[in-house]
């Protein structure tokens, strides 16, 4: 098993790489769950990603590839905060 302390964000992001984590509050049902600086650092990705999709801005095939990536990553590097925070 991997520990949080080998994570590392795929070449694909491009998003901004955080000094420190932080604790996050799922926006819908209140859960929080303490995200590392690389865990926080996609979690915002995904978060912007998501919102631009919604809001119909940035909703390009590649838009939504790199936002299913991102999901993805998380799935795999913290299946526990996903639930949490993204299911």
């Amino acid at each position: 098993m991997k520990t949080k302390n080998k994570q590392k964000l795929p070449k694909w992001f491009n998003g901004e790489l955080y000094e420190e984590g932080a604790q996050v509050t799922n926006r819908f049902g209140g859960n929080s769950y303490y995200l590392n600086k690389y865990e926080l650092s996609m979690y915002d990705f995904v978060i912007g990603a998501s919102d631009m999709y919604e809001m119909g801005i940035f909703n390009s095939p590649q838009h939504l590839q790199d936002l299913r990536k991102g999901l993805d990553w998380f799935r795999k590097n913290n299946p526990e905060a996903y639930m949490v925070l993204l299911d």
